[in-house]
């Protein structure tokens, strides 16, 4: 793993086109995006606002979904879900009342080990993202894993995940 850029999240004509989904989602069409990408309804840490953010789910199981900040702990969701941790995810047709919890740089590094033979230009891409070239190795990625905030959302009703 090197690192090769300083991120930045996008701007712009970028910018809009990474929060079409949220217009998707907001038309009732979030099915049409698989299970894959999540809207997260969270508040905004300064402006106790709703906001909204649409973020790949890198794996999901018993326990809940779980996510990667792609532009690190400066993200603005990922430090508005570090201040306020009750929020909400809409995973497809289903909507969830959830409890946000960072998850440490060892489990991150096991999750983006598993994650990136699954998803290969995926995995490729988000590390692209975070300014990091691998050589493909799972050792590699199991690095950059060590380095990514990844968050878990449990959810807060009896019902697991994916029933």
């Amino acid at each position: 793993m090197e690192i090769v850029k300083k991120t930045t999240p996008p701007t712009g004509l970028r910018r809009r086109l990474w929060r079409l989904p949220i217009r998707l989602y907001r038309m009732g069409l979030g099915p049409l995006l698989g299970r894959r990408i999540m809207l997260l309804t969270h508040i905004g840490r300064v402006s106790g606002e709703r906001r909204q953010a649409v973020i790949e789910v890198i794996e999901h199981d018993e326990h809940g979904y779980v996510a990667a900040s792609g532009f690190g702990p400066r993200a603005d969701w990922y430090q508005n879900v570090m201040k306020a941790p009750d929020v909400t995810i809409q995973v497809g047709g289903r909507t969830l009342q959830v409890l946000a919890t960072p998850l440490h740089a060892d489990e991150g590094a096991q999750l983006m080990a598993r994650y990136a033979p699954r998803h290969p230009a995926a995995a490729r891409q988000l590390c692209k993202i975070m300014g990091y070239a691998v050589d493909g190795s799972v050792e590699d990625y199991r690095e950059v894993g060590r380095h990514i905030p990844f968050v878990r959302f449990t959810p807060r009703g009896n019902r697991p995940p994916g029933t």
